[in-house]
């Protein structure tokens, strides 16, 4: 059992969760991700380190409450306790080295982009963070981001807040204005990564992006979060999360995430019946 030590509301539908885990954040770097079960018969869900902290021994995950598992989280109240949690897990984002990079963050996404740029600014690198949301109600993070970016960039793809536009259009007007960057980090839905190494590609710049496919074990075991890679079968739980976007097949992968849309609507309905009692 963890216990939640501090729990908030970002959002109508992203939550953020402090939980009480000294062993993981004595580990866990920026990129990693977390295995979490709300209840004893909860699924298991795979949610990125949002931040840590080693000297008061927590972790923290953000997430969107979209299907049956992220209900039964969100039920869990400050003081209370989850089921249980695993890793750090994947990979670490390799920052060492990298002077000028671009975060890009699109939604619940900027969960995952974050404790990157917190890391590259920490090292003395300059920041430009560009992050897209579908309108205002949807924002999350603009302060943590403003601390750690010497450049902040924030669109809505409806204009009622920032810029009017995509997280493209940002990047495309910054590189056109003659910024360098040796590394441009996207995080975000699957077109939105997909989009972004297109134009990135066009440009010659190196682009690493985090998948998240479907997970079950987070060790490799299952093989459910395979992708391909340059050609090449790779497992996003323990070949990544980080991989070249140019090399990215989004195509497959954006197929295989959509495998089990019927069955998790069917979960989510059950769930939510349960979910709309326990938060009245």
């Amino acid at each position: 059992m963890v216990r939640v030590k501090r729990k908030e509301k970002l959002n109508e539908n992203v939550g953020k969760m402090v939980l009480e885990a000294g062993l993981i954040a004595k580990k866990a770097q920026p990129g990693q991700f977390v295995i979490v079960r709300a209840k004893e018969d909860s699924e298991r869900i795979p949610l990125t380190i949002a931040d840590y902290d080693r000297e008061e021994g927590t972790v923290t995950i953000i997430y969107q409450i979209v299907g049956a598992g992220t209900m039964e989280l969100d039920t869990v109240q400050e003081g209370e306790s989850v089921q249980d949690l695993v890793g750090p897990l994947g990979k670490a984002s390799e920052t060492e080295g990298l002077k000028k990079v671009a975060v890009v963050g699109g939604g619940v996404g900027c969960a995952i982009a974050y404790p990157l740029a917190k890391k590259l600014h920490s090292q003395g690198a300059e920041v430009h963070s560009v992050v897209g949301f579908r309108n205002k109600g949807l924002v999350i993070l603009e302060k943590e981001f403003e601390a750690v970016s010497d450049k902040l960039c924030m669109m809505t793809d409806d204009g009622s807040y920032g810029q009017k536009g995509l997280v493209t259009q940002a990047l495309e007007e910054l590189i056109l204005a003659g910024n360098e960057y040796d590394e441009v980090i996207a995080i975000g839905p699957l077109p939105m990564m997909k989009f972004v190494c297109l134009l990135t590609k066009k440009y010659g710049i190196k682009t690493i992006v985090s998948m998240n496919p479907i997970m079950i074990d987070g060790t490799g075991m299952c093989g459910g979060c395979r992708l391909t890679v340059g050609g090449q079968t790779k497992f996003a739980c323990v070949d990544g999360p980080d991989f070249d976007g140019h090399e990215v097949d989004f195509d497959e992968a954006m197929h295989r995430g959509t495998m089990y849309k019927e069955f998790e609507a069917h979960a989510r309905e059950d769930a939510c019946r349960l979910y709309q009692k326990e938060v009245q």
